[in-house]
């Protein structure tokens, strides 16, 4: 029971801090595939550190098999994507809008984890699920019918969100072998190789962008990388895949908070009303999956 205390307060912090990523995204005035770049370049030079300079990390990445390799790179491949993808979606749509549906992705997951993992769900918790879906939607609604432009934004939130549940998938089944420091830089850097290789050919600089741009891609490393996607990426050792992607459609209310104080985004009543049905949909389905 305090393990799982201990998990879920980790939890907590984890979609906390990544709730910042949409603010920093806006924020910071660069292409997408440079924004995503920066990001995890930024989150491997606080890693190397810890990983060079610790014994049982480095000597788990350099004891790393070819499976392990391989499921790096497709890893890496899978983050990639998301990130240009995703950011790409901030550029038609609203940072509301975007985080909503990016966070579809326990659709993903629940048919992911019940086919490839075995995992079961009680009536309660898949209840809990689809209230905190049904309260992600009331937060972005007005947005889904703004435009054609807002929809293909959504849409690209859509595909993003399935492909990071298939990172997240990678990710439960690596965490199994490898701690998370090694695991995180194999899939960072891979994901950084693709990232630079997709943003050389679109003929897009890697520098000239302004100081504020610059400490957004440091906050996306350090705050929203490190502080929240590399904390989830701990969790997979004792925690589903389905469980964290539920847990990630707090990042919708933590992203509208956020965006309200720092973009000056209105909260509408609405919006309000969506955020207290994700949290109570969110509170139902973690304390139905804690009592299986």
């Amino acid at each position: 029971m305090q393990a799982k205390i201990v998990q879920y307060s980790f939890l907590f912090l984890g979609v906390l801090a990544l709730s910042t990523s949409a603010i920093f995204v806006k924020l910071a005035a660069a292409p997408s595939s440079v924004t995503a770049f920066y990001r995890l370049l930024f989150a491997v030079l606080v890693l190397l550190p810890f990983a060079l300079f610790n014994v049982d990390n480095r000597k788990e990445l350099l004891g790393l098999n070819k499976q392990q390799l391989v499921l790096g790179l497709i890893s890496g491949a899978f983050l990639a994507i998301h990130y240009v993808l995703w950011f790409e979606s901030l550029q038609y749509t609203s940072v509301a809008s975007s985080t909503v549906i990016v966070t579809m992705q326990p659709l993903f997951a629940f048919v992911g984890c019940y086919l490839f993992f075995g995992e079961r769900f009680s009536k309660k918790a898949i209840l809990g699920c689809f209230i905190a879906v049904l309260g992600c939607f009331i937060i972005g609604w007005g947005d889904f019918k703004i435009s054609g432009q807002a929809l293909f934004g959504d849409f690209l939130a859509f595909v993003a969100a399935g492909i990071i549940t298939a990172y997240f998938f990678v990710g439960q089944k690596m965490r199994k072998q490898i701690a998370v420091i090694p695991y995180s830089i194999l899939g960072y850097i891979s994901s950084i190789v693709f990232l630079g290789v997709y943003t050389f050919f679109k003929d897009v600089s890697f520098t000239n962008y302004t100081l504020p741009t610059w400490w957004s891609f440091i906050g996306l490393g350090v705050i929203s990388t490190i502080l929240g996607q590399m904390i989830f990426n701990w969790l997979l050792k004792w925690l589903s895949t389905s469980i964290i992607s539920m847990s990630i459609l707090g990042e919708a209310v933590g992203t509208c908070i956020l965006a309200y104080f720092i973009l000056q985004e209105a909260i509408s009543w609405q919006q309000g009303i969506g955020i207290i049905v994700t949290l109570a949909g969110l509170s139902l389905f973690l304390f139905s999956k804690n009592r299986v």
